[in-house]
């Protein structure tokens, strides 16, 4: 099993809003309003949107939650992922939690973080974006991630570190 088949539909079915929050917060930086952003000599593929749409990412969008076969697809997803679970590390550093989100990615107990937390860690952008791609409201969208977020960083690095795009994009 891929780490991408850990965020895909189970039953085939569609992605709970959760699930999209979580999606949503790791792609924050690629899916942000006002298009992809880039890192230095990072290259976006032309169809970007469409890539999302056929891919785990395609409720951020309103699309399909098909997994994505295409290699260039599942390798930008992989790098979204990876950049994405990077920026999320540096966000709880930057606001003096980083022991709390090293522990879900190391071995050992995950550290709890409340909604409240989780309200200073994020931005208000990020959060207007997950509750409008997702319907949820604030309280229960922190809520949600302050509960599912641990054990989902916790599977994505099973390895006890971020993974790599490749990594994260294997079949």
């Amino acid at each position: 099993m891929s780490l991408l088949d850990i965020l895909s539909p189970r039953s085939g079915g569609p992605v709970s809003p959760l699930t999209t929050a979580i999606l949503g917060l790791l792609a924050w930086n690629g899916v942000k309003p006002g298009g992809a952003s880039r890192r230095a000599g990072e290259e976006v593929p032309g169809n970007l949107e469409g890539m999302l749409h056929n891919s785990p990412l395609g409720s951020l969008f309103g699309g399909a939650t098909a997994k994505p076969t295409d290699g260039t697809t599942r390798g930008f997803i992989g790098a979204l992922l990876t950049g994405g679970m990077m920026d999320l590390v540096r966000q709880f550093q930057a606001a003096g939690k980083g022991p709390t989100v090293e522990s879900w990615i190391g071995p050992g107990e995950n550290k709890p973080v409340t909604a409240n937390d989780l309200s200073k860690i994020l931005s208000d952008d990020q959060i207007a974006f997950l509750t409008e791609r997702t319907g949820l409201g604030r309280d229960e969208l922190l809520k949600g991630l302050s509960e599912k977020l641990p054990q989902a960083v916790n599977d994505l690095t099973p390895e006890g570190r971020i993974p790599t795009g490749e990594e994260f994009s294997r079949p």
